[in-house]
């Protein structure tokens, strides 16, 4: 297959620098250290502005190209790990308790560094490339906080592009899709609020329990009964605490969960049906509900040019049969779909290969894809910008 020249050695070395970060894990913006080592490799690179500190500890490194002035490409990986305790037992295993690189972001960085290295020494294409090192990608919002911070103006950014792993996909495959390709993953918490007694006098009490349950059952309508059937929506309740005892009946439960859809009235239409279940549940048995919906990042929407050249650059380097221009949508989040609002992009999912899935204890990056998403990164660099 046509990777770089250069792919077996970058590898090696990228493999270095993915095991070095994945033994120093940091969390959220707490990535001091991270952001320090990915600024220094930048600047022994030859990367003509090396600027850290965007979106609170974010590092963008801009390259300009040799062939003239022109448009700037932007290619982002994220940098934080996951407050998770590592099982793999591999030798670079985290050295950090209770943190650990489980979502693959380790490999994330290694490959956009070894790339920004080969672009560097190369530079043969027109205007810049600006490569994007994101903090607090897990939760935080840290492409927004680089949004926000002026990342898109302040380097003249016109496309925008994002990569991500993703066990189960074949080692040295590719996988994309036009339009929604990653959800929307909000968050909602309902308080009932009754009134607590004696478990053997259930008659003088509002039962929060109860009420409760009632309440968790017909949210589950939203998905079957509220929702077009060809529009995808998860509704999962994930948290129901009450009581304290066998023979009390509580004042207050607590309900919490996720909703994940790939589509704004559809998202706009379970915020509503949440909060009016809740309340009219509570109301009908003479107890109150606070429903708290909270929206984090939109859908990861891809742009349909942009998807068609990355499509296309995939295929150059994976082979036609091994990339899945349509794949199905993931319904977890990604914030690169901030980046996405703010200029043309396209998100791709790189195998890494049958592994223990992300987010879990045992899970590491597969070494062996740096060099198919390092390849990508550099081919899609230079045929987007030409010369």
């Amino acid at each position: 297959m046509p990777l770089l020249n250069r792919a077996a050695e970058l590898q090696a070395e990228a493999s270095e620098w993915r095991r070095h970060l994945h033994q120093n894990p940091e969390l959220l913006y707490d990535v001091h250290e991270t952001a320090a080592f990915v600024a220094e490799k930048l600047s022994s690179f030859g990367v003509d502005e090396v600027v850290t500190g965007i979106g609170r500890t974010g590092v963008v490194g801009v390259i300009h190209g040799r062939h003239g002035k022109g448009r700037t490409i932007g290619l982002r990986s994220d940098m934080d790990a996951l407050p998770i305790v590592e099982e793999t037992g591999k030798e670079w295993a985290s050295k950090v308790p209770g943190k650990m690189h489980a979502c693959g972001h380790d490999g994330h960085m290694a490959m956009l560094l070894g790339a920004a290295k080969h672009l560097a020494e190369t530079r043969n294409f027109a205007g810049s490339v600006a490569v994007i090192f994101q903090p607090a990608e897990e939760g935080g919002a840290g492409a927004l906080a680089m949004v926000e911070d002026g990342l898109m103006d302040r380097f003249k950014i016109d496309e925008v592009y994002g990569m991500h792993n993703m066990p189960g996909i074949p080692l040295g495959s590719f996988a994309i899709r036009k339009g929604g390709i990653m959800a929307a993953p909000d968050k909602f918490s309902i308080v009932v609020k009754g009134r607590g007694g004696h478990a053997a006098q259930p008659h003088r009490t509002v039962d929060p329990i109860s009420i409760g349950a009632q309440i968790v059952t017909n949210l589950q309508l939203i998905a079957s009964r509220n929702a077009d059937p060809i529009r995808s929506i998860v509704v999962s309740v994930t948290r129901f605490q009450a009581g304290s005892s066998h023979n009390i009946i509580p004042n207050d439960a607590l309900i919490a969960g996720t909703v994940r859809t790939l589509d704004e009235t559809v998202r706009d239409m379970a915020e509503a049906r949440i909060k009016q279940i809740a309340e009219g549940i509570a109301a009908a048995n003479g107890a109150e509900a606070e429903a708290v919906y909270e929206r984090y990042c939109p859908v990861t929407v891809n742009h349909a040019d942009e998807t068609d050249h990355a499509i296309r650059i995939a295929r150059e380097v994976a082979g036609d049969k091994n990339v899945d221009p349509d794949v199905d949508p993931s319904m977890a989040g990604e914030d690169f779909s901030y980046m996405l609002n703010q200029r043309p992009g396209a998100f791709i999912f790189l195998g890494n290969g049958e592994t223990a899935g992300l987010h879990n204890p045992g899970y590491d990056f597969n070494d062996e894809a740096i060099a198919y998403g390092l390849s990508y990164w550099v081919k899609l660099a230079e045929q987007r910008l030409g010369s």
